[in-house]
């Protein structure tokens, strides 16, 4: 059986939440690999609006088994707090359908401070959602972090806490003149999480390791998007952890041979929140159109999201480095009721015409779009199933849009509902079904 890689192929907020819920009715275990609370999946069901950070979007289907892998850096604050809502709406109500790796590390009181002072004293903000995701990482990679395992060690973590507070407790006190926090009561918090913790905490890796090897279908889900990659995106206005679909191996402890299909969700347009440069970005009334009409703000902060036309360098860029075998299109119907639309088919940089995404942020932001215009529609999409009851523009939108990515549409997303959705191909018989868009 097939196991899947789902990762946002722009610069997050692409609707992975409603395709992850959607795949998740033929998945066995769904996995989120990486990120952490600083990340959002929205999903509409039953007309209700559900926000998720943490917790996979399979959680809403019965039955599925639902991983937080090691990759993932988790506030036990927030994570009880979905439990706590999951379990009152009864989509959490069996609990060994949460598994929670003992190997995540946790996001601590302190990282969010730090994040906080940091961003608010830099001269350029980097915009992050100052949840202590980046600090968390740094601390992992410095092997000072405090993981999900730990807080079942009681003596262990007592030790732990006291040494970290020293030299964090500095920190707060002498470079951002703030007051040291006290290691009897953080301690003491870390041993509540625990307590409500513990029945979730188990080796995750060997669990998927076990499934796989029964033929389990295996829904991986990526957090952010591709273009906020540490590595590969627009550094340093980046993400503090990998979101390309390589990460999924080592963010849930699982060999690359054990990946069949990566899929890249994409937006019928672009947003970005936060900084960096951005070069469709629309400062006038059709990108206020798209925010509106999109309901563009983000799930996790509430800011209002940049929007702009799509641009196939950038999406192309990050299919090739997911590898993905194909995309899903969401927010297609956002579009309907523009009288024109444009695609950033190149860029234009220092006088020359280039096709290829630049790794510089800096020469990203002296990039100036070639674009192609075409058609829009007016007719609302939602309700249509089929790519025949599409407007004809739709279609010719959809037709340019898969000759400049090359890569086969599965699923296009017509609004928010479940039910919304045009079915092309199905990822889990993928070997099986050559239809093409």
């Amino acid at each position: 059986m097939p196991s899947i890689v789902l990762v946002g192929a722009q610069w997050g907020d692409e609707g992975k939440g409603k395709v992850v819920d959607l795949l998740s009715e033929k998945a066995d275990i769904v996995v989120r690999f990486q990120g952490g609370a600083n990340a959002g999946h929205t999903l509409v069901v039953g007309g209700k609006r559900i926000v998720l950070h943490l917790i996979p979007s399979g959680i809403l289907h019965r039955g599925k088994i639902c991983l937080i892998g090691d990759g993932v850096v988790i506030d036990p604050e927030e994570l009880l707090k979905e439990i706590e809502f999951l379990s009152e709406q009864g989509y959490l109500d069996d609990p060994s359908r949460l598994l929670i790796s003992q190997k995540a590390h946790l996001v601590m009181p302190y990282h969010k401070l730090f994040d906080a002072l940091r961003e608010s004293r830099r001269k350029k903000p980097i915009g992050t959602t100052r949840r202590g995701i980046g600090p968390a990482y740094e601390d992992k990679v410095a092997r000072l972090g405090i993981r999900m395992g730990d807080l079942l060690e009681e003596d262990a973590l007592k030790e732990k806490v006291e040494a970290l507070l020293q030299e964090k407790n500095l920190i707060l006190e002498r470079v951002f003149g703030e007051l040291p926090l006290e290691a009897e009561k953080l301690y003491t918090l870390l041993l509540e999480y625990g307590k409500k913790l513990r029945p979730f905490i188990c080796d995750t890796s060997h669990f998927l390791y076990q499934k796989l090897r029964e033929g389990k279908r295996v829904l991986f889900e990526g957090a952010q998007g591709t273009l906020l990659d540490v590595d590969h995106g627009t550094y340093p206005f980046v993400t503090s952890c990998n979101t390309v679909s390589a990460n999924a191996c080592c963010g849930s402890g699982i060999g690359p041979k054990q990946i069949d299909l990566v899929l890249g969700v994409v937006k019928a347009y672009m947003t970005r929140v936060g900084e960096g440069p951005f070069p469709t970005e629309l400062r006038d009334s059709i990108g206020e159109f798209l925010r509106e009409k999109g309901n563009e703000y983000g799930a996790t902060t509430g800011r209002p999201r940049r929007c702009g036309w799509f641009d196939a360098v950038a999406v192309r860029y990050a299919l090739r480095i997911n590898g993905a075998d194909g995309v899903i299109l969401t927010k297609l119907d956002t579009l309907s009721g523009l009288e024109k639309l444009k695609i950033c088919v190149a860029y234009e940089l220092k006088g020359k015409r280039i096709g290829e995404f630049p790794a510089s942020a800096e020469l990203l932001s002296r990039c100036v779009p070639i674009y192609e215009e075409l058609p829009g529609w007016k007719e609302d999409l939602k309700g249509k199933h089929s790519l025949e009851e599409l407007p004809a523009e739709a279609r010719r939108y959809l037709e340019r849009l898969n000759e400049l990515l090359q890569v086969p549409f599965f699923l296009i997303s017509t609004g928010p509902e479940r039910e919304d959705v045009i079915y092309l191909r199905d990822p889990f018989t993928f070997f099986s079904d050559k239809r093409q868009l």
